[in-house]
């Protein structure tokens, strides 16, 4: 490889072969040979290697990532705090599994997320390696400390691909089909989608409580119900925004009933929607909060914290793993946490909405009804293609768009229960100028569309 491709990349969008360029096209087929097909892939390229909102690829071409790695390098791809704590960590020791002999790392961790987490309450913290599987932990713990089976969860929904997650998530093509059977006591009630509701948004709210409260009573029995599990705004499921008092509300009603309430806050968490934790825009303190993704700045950690009472009710070796809490991983993400505070990362997040919606809001205004909504918090935007002058899904709109954006070097992805809807997440550290051109990039290729 070159001098001009290993260098520090100028932070500018450079595109200097096609997109996949011969090289990647070259390591993709060899991929093909070597790697289950079951792992899909957005844009096809290698990348050399990354520098903040910029991914350099094998091709020498530099695409602006408005992905993160779906939401996890929010302070940049190499950000240095990170890279210098690890490689300081691994220097030392890379595993001694915290089970078997303790280090300080996992314990500092855990103080961090119990002072950033919602509440002031006593807390405490398990640490995991995925963010699949801190829910899966987050459901183990609130069985254990409520004595009762059932889980609810939301339309709509993700929450990750082992045997319960998946089961927890809604959609079915790619993540449930052909996998069942699926994991007892879990249930699904309505989710307050404003969009895809015919009404404004208070009565959205109000007819799906009413519809929860109703399985929860009825369909199941609060007294059976350990857990309500939701996402503070939806995921993979369309970057949906609930419906203003909607979730303050569930949460009232499951303290009426004994019920925990669960935030999975492992795509909106760590400064991601303007605020450290999304429950926070409504003044919601969750009984427990899952969190992965930004938490190490690419390292695999996840999180479960809650009430101490809650998760002191597991005995000891009730939860843990091999990997869980691995040092480097420990040491990854306080320099994550550290890079998000002292960088006034929050505030940067509610800056790139105030830079961006207003340009999706225009963009929908002009583009004659092919986009049906924009929504999102901070630095957690998306936008939703229908077919023009309805509300039916348009996915082909959604593949055409994320099409057009990769081959101009603008990395984005499409998300939605429908595949219709074009999410950006930009790392929080993208400058003005990468974020002006890569929206640019996406208006192009709306306007495309119309």
């Amino acid at each position: 490889m070159n001098d001009q491709q290993t260098a520090a990349p100028s932070q500018e969008r450079l595109l200097r072969t096609a997109i996949p360029g011969p090289r990647s096209v070259e390591l993709h087929e060899a991929r093909a040979k070597q790697v289950a097909r079951g792992f899909g892939i957005t844009l096809p390229v290698f990348v050399d290697h990354a520098d903040g909102a910029l991914l350099v690829d094998v091709d020498g071409n530099q695409i602006i990532d408005m992905g993160s790695g779906i939401a996890v390098t929010s302070v940049g791809a190499a950000a240095p705090r990170v890279v210098e704590r690890v490689a300081e960590q691994a220097a030392r020791f890379t595993h001694t599994c915290f089970m078997v002999t303790e280090y300080e790392g996992f314990t500092e961790v855990a103080e961090a997320l119990n002072r950033l987490t919602p509440g002031d309450h006593e807390k405490r913290s398990a640490l995991f390696s995925t963010g699949a599987e801190a829910v899966e932990n987050a459901v183990k713990i609130a069985r254990a400390a409520t004595g009762r089976p059932a889980i609810v969860v939301l339309d709509h929904a993700y929450h990750g691909r082992t045997l319960m997650t998946m089961t927890m998530t809604a959609k079915n093509v790619p993540y449930k089909e052909g996998f069942g059977p699926y994991a007892p006591e879990v249930y699904r009630a309505p989710m307050a989608y404003p969009y895809r509701y015919d009404g404004d948004e208070k009565a959205c709210a109000a007819d799906a409580l009413a519809k929860l409260k109703d399985i929860v009573l009825t369909q199941i029995g609060a007294h059976n119900v350990a857990a309500i599990v939701a996402e503070p705004i939806q995921g993979e499921g369309g970057f949906i925004v609930p419906a203003e008092g909607f979730l303050p509300a569930v949460v009232e009603f499951a303290h009426e009933h004994g019920i925990l309430f669960v935030a999975d806050e492992v795509q909106t968490g760590f400064a991601r929607t303007g605020r450290m934790f999304a429950s926070e825009h409504e003044g919601i303190v969750p009984d427990i909060v899952t969190t992965a993704k930004a938490l190490a700045g690419g390292m695999p950690l996840s999180a479960v914290t809650g009430r101490a009472e809650i998760m002191d009710a597991v005995a000891p070796g009730g939860i843990g793993g091999t990997y869980a809490g691995n040092p480097v991983a420990c040491a990854a993400a306080l320099g994550a946490m550290e890079t998000i505070e002292q960088e006034g990362l929050v505030a940067r997040a509610a800056e790139i909405e105030q830079r961006v919606k207003p340009r999706l809001e225009a963009l929908r205004a002009e583009t004659g009804g092919v986009i049906g909504d924009v929504r999102g918090r901070g630095a957690m935007l998306a936008i939703e293609l229908v077919e023009p002058g309805t509300k039916d899904p348009a996915p082909r709109f959604a593949q055409a768009l994320a099409k057009h954006c990769h081959s101009e070097g603008v990395l984005v992805l499409v998300c939605g229960t429908y595949g219709n809807v074009i999410r950006l997440l930009p790392p929080l550290v993208i400058s003005d100028a990468l974020l002006d051109d890569a929206l640019g990039v996406l208006e192009a290729g709306v306007r495309g569309l119309s």
